[in-house]
């Protein structure tokens, strides 16, 4: 997926009523009659953002009248972006986690060294 694409995608999320109408497409194919049911705005609105959606990749439709179906593929490439980013998270804390059990094995001998030290 390029860059580009994938900024849209996330641009297009960005929105709650666009998430919103993904998740009832997640369920079922809708039109946007239906799709504009619960919402207190204009058909127009509603398919203002249809239009970004489907700009993104996340959604589309035959027709003006058909309707909108998500495309799910869309899904798979963004967790596998998702995906490497956070396996390169777990990588570090992986290696942080590996850091602190090693100075936490070390802080007896250093404990130990202070009070001969000492007396």
């Amino acid at each position: 997926m390029s860059e580009d694409r994938l900024s849209r995608v996330f641009a297009a999320l960005a929105d709650p009523t666009r998430r919103d109408l993904v998740a009832r497409l997640s369920a079922a194919d809708a039109t946007v009659g239906e799709l504009a049911a619960p919402y207190d705005v204009s058909l127009q609105a509603v398919s203002k953002h249809l239009k970004v959606l489907e700009d993104a990749g996340l959604v589309s439709r035959e027709s003006r009248r058909a309707p909108v179906r998500l495309e799910a593929e869309v899904f798979d490439l963004m967790t596998k972006w998702i995906e490497r980013y956070q396996q390169q998270a777990e990588e570090r804390y992986q290696r942080l986690d590996a850091l602190l059990a090693e100075m936490q094995e070390d802080r007896p001998a250093r404990e130990t060294a202070r009070e001969e030290d000492a007396s």
